[in-house]
């Protein structure tokens, strides 16, 4: 019972991160500077959505709106307990703001019935309602009812309020004039929990966090996290085996679970609940804000920004930064993701000199779009600066190709033959060298990577020691010709940057590390063989068979620096981040049983390739 609290306390510390409630910035006091209250405001189905309204105290002027809503909760809860950090960030909250915050539908204290990623539908009729109906009545409501306004309302929002901050820009209210999604969920099945088809089973555990009804209002959890009693997350998913096995911990009250497992492929379920193809005709600012070593929702803020700029002529920019998952919303001085030091001071001066600005220019300023912030801003994660562009991907790159030659060479030319590797389910490669257990994996992503290069089941190319630096800008496509003996697999590519082996250890190298030949995972992402041709329509491989499988992996902002080199890993496990592929097709691998999981060989042909973009 005691682990079954701490996990909950655990969970609840991380959903409150995103609630600004956990941090206390100086000795500003929320409560002597602002009033609060708590309203339940109508929509127009007839439904009370708990808001809480945060005003200054000083009167003597009026103020703009900044709102989030949120599936974490608005607490605490009672007129007379205040947070001790509200608004995007602590410049915002001292100058003065009227800050709100909405539990969304079906969570905490509001009514209604919640849906994981509720699904848009455009030109509503009646009392038919969405996320977008929901924030148009209550900006509706409080521009005609909050003491103090000036009439103008912003939304920011981090993960999942980011989604919800996306949505307000559909079907906007008039009074939205400047709304920042960040590290938004663009579509849950390449955000979160799936990533091209295979099923992070690192997020299992929050699937507690979006499965669990509730029947009405409440302040508690009503939710709790199964109890795993281990702290070896590798050994715990191996011991467990199949998804199906996993039906032990959620039962059918979890909805999240059921609809996990009955929709493996990417039918209408979740086409339906992806937001970014809805992103068209945007009138208010935007601002899109991501970590490029986010590995909850790097998909999501770079496809938001890029179909709003395609289909939209209003103010739009996007800041990705060396964070991981809501990092610049920190304060930390240091900005560090594992072993990788960028700089000081990264987060408090987005916040101070770009977020501030954006929503103080549409809300409080001229609104003009004359904000002196770049289209991009953005971090090269080897160079370790701010670069800023026109647009994204940068006007000034090239495309270049590299082919996964042989002798393990990252080549300009390609070579005939093949590498292959035996891929067995028992022994799957790990996708970090820790022991631990945590609720979301995130560290990874600057990981050093060496133990997988040194598994026979991970192939390595790598390009001779570079000469000069070269700088990756934009998209990188693998262009993989594979074959195997089974007739399905997962297909895993990894760009990783080998440091020079003079580099020296800094205090923050994990003990057992060293930096010298450091293989730093740059940019990194799976697909699941069976839609290699369409996420929608599975097809099994035919076995020996050669086929292409093409691999989009998100896009960096990276310097490879003279006597670094460039380095290819392709592998058919990474676990437990994502589930095992049994190899040998099934038609809902949630329902697999163990005598499907078989041991195959895979074929890496060398006419294989990967396509980058490179800043010239």
């Amino acid at each position: 019972m005691q682990i079954i609290k701490l996990i909950v306390l655990r969970g609840l510390f991380l959903v409150c991160f995103f609630l600004g409630y956990t941090q206390n910035p100086d000795s500003y006091s929320v409560k002597d500077n602002y009033d609060k209250q708590e309203v339940d405001i109508v929509m127009r189905d007839g439904i009370k959505l708990h808001t809480t309204i945060y005003s200054p105290k000083d009167t003597s002027k009026k103020y703009p709106i900044l709102m989030q809503r949120t599936p974490y909760s608005s607490r605490p809860y009672g007129k007379d307990q205040f947070r001790s950090k509200i608004g995007p960030n602590e410049f915002l909250m001292k100058e003065g703001n009227i800050i709100v915050y909405q539990d969304v539908r079906g969570r905490w204290m509001s009514e209604g019935v919640y849906d994981n990623m509720r699904a848009y539908i455009p030109n509503k009729e009646g009392k038919q309602f969405d996320e977008a109906s929901d924030t148009y009545d209550t900006i509706d409501w409080l521009v005609k009812n909050v003491a103090n306004t000036n009439g103008k309302v912003g939304v920011w929002g981090i993960s999942y309020p980011g989604f919800y901050a996306t949505y307000s820009l559909l079907d906007s209210h008039p009074a939205l004039k400047a709304v920042s999604p960040q590290a938004c969920i663009g579509d849950f099945y390449f955000d979160d929990f799936h990533h091209n088809g295979a099923y992070l089973l690192s997020y299992w555990r929050a699937t507690a966090v979006f499965g669990y009804e509730k029947t009405e209002p409440t302040p508690e959890p009503w939710y709790t996290f199964p109890d795993l009693k281990s702290e070896d997350q590798y050994q715990f998913f191996l011991d467990a085996g199949p998804l199906s096995n996993l039906d032990a911990y959620y039962q059918e009250d979890n909805v999240f679970w059921t609809q996990l497992k009955e929709h493996p492929d990417y039918d209408d379920f979740w086409q339906k609940r992806g937001i970014i193809q809805h992103l068209k005709d945007i009138k208010p600012a935007v601002m899109v804000v991501g970590g490029l070593f986010d590995a909850e929702d790097l998909y999501g803020p770079f496809e938001t920004y890029e179909n709003i700029e395609k289909t939209s002529t209003n103010y739009n920019i996007m800041v990705f930064g060396p964070w991981s998952h809501g990092d610049w919303a920190r304060t930390n001085k240091k900005q560090t993701i594992g072993n990788i030091y960028f700089g000081d001071d990264l987060s408090m001066n987005f916040q101070k000199n770009v977020e501030t600005k954006f929503f103080n220019h549409f809300l409080k300023g001229e609104a003009n779009g004359k904000t002196n912030l770049p289209e991009i801003q953005i971090f090269d994660t080897g160079k370790k600066e701010w670069n800023s562009f026109d647009s994204w991907p940068p006007k000034n790159i090239e495309k270049k190709t590299y082919y996964l030659a042989a002798n393990e060479i990252l080549s300009e030319q390609e070579s005939d033959g093949f590498s292959e590797f035996v891929s067995d389910p028992k022994k799957p490669v790990p996708y970090s060298e820790d022991i631990k257990m945590v609720f979301t994996p995130r560290k990874y992503m600057t990981d050093d990577q060496r133990f997988a290069a040194r598994r026979p089941d991970v192939m390595v190319f790598e390009t001779p020691t570079l000469t000069e630096d070269i700088t990756l800008s934009g998209e990188i496509l693998a262009k993989l010709k594979v074959a195997t003996t089974g007739t399905d697999a997962d297909w895993i590519v990894k760009v990783v940057d080998v440091y020079p082996n003079d580099t020296k250890d800094t205090e923050y190298t994990q003990e057992y590390q060293k930096m010298s030949n450091y293989h730093m995972m740059v940019r990194s992402e799976v697909l699941r063989g069976r839609y290699r041709n369409s996420f929608s329509k599975p097809e099994p491989f035919i076995p020996n068979k050669k086929a292409a499988v093409h691999i989009k992996l998100q896009d960096v902002h990276h310097t490879f620096k003279k006597g670094h080199k460039i380095q290819v890993q392709v592998q058919s496990t990474w676990f437990p981040l994502i589930d095992l592929n049994p190899q040998t097709y099934t038609d809902n691998i949630f329902k697999a049983t163990a005598s499907e999981f078989t041991k195959q060989t895979h074929k890496i042909y060398h006419d294989s390739a990967i396509e980058i973009s490179i800043l010239k």
